[in-house]
């Protein structure tokens, strides 16, 4: 009996620790917030797109996904995430079309974004840096190697 009578007065005291706990350490409540960070993903493949989605939810991040490119910017418009994981090569119009769109827009200009493409070929790196993405990852990935980068460009732009 003084067993579950310890279990039930635990129980009641919990949410006041927490409470105390949040209130003397505020960094680890910053920490428990900020992990809902947006991410919109804009990706024509389905198993890519998934896969991604995936990852980053169990990262701690909600996602948004989108299967081209103009839905990719009329998504970024209407939710002003807090990133843009961006593939290159879609329909209606390719990454580096909806990357110069964003820039050029004063709403989504300062959404960090990551371009995602199947080709590592030099000038197209150097074309998206130019137009304004923060870094760039070449399919196939590591979900893992993703899930980094998206952190590290969050955290270099002060999105903690």
């Amino acid at each position: 009996m003084a067993e579950n009578a310890t279990q039930f007065d635990l129980m009641r005291s919990f949410p006041k620790m927490c409470t105390r706990f949040w209130q003397n350490h505020p960094s680890i409540l910053v920490l428990r917030i900020t992990m809902s960070q947006t991410i919109l993903v804009a990706e024509d493949q389905q198993h890519i797109r998934a896969l991604v989605e995936y990852k980053l939810k169990n990262s701690g991040f909600q996602v948004v996904t989108v299967e081209d490119g103009k839905a990719a910017l009329m998504k970024a418009e209407e939710i002003i995430p807090d990133l843009i994981l961006l593939d290159v090569m879609m329909p209606l119009m390719t990454g580096f079309e909806v990357l110069s769109a964003l820039k050029k827009n004063a709403k989504t200009k300062n959404i960090p974004v990551l371009m995602v493409t199947a080709q590592s070929k030099e000038d197209e790196v150097l074309k998206g840096l130019e137009l304004g993405a923060d870094d760039y990852i070449t399919k196939p990935f590591s979900p893992n190697e993703l899930a980094a980068r998206i952190k590290t460009t969050l955290l270099r732009r002060g999105k903690k």
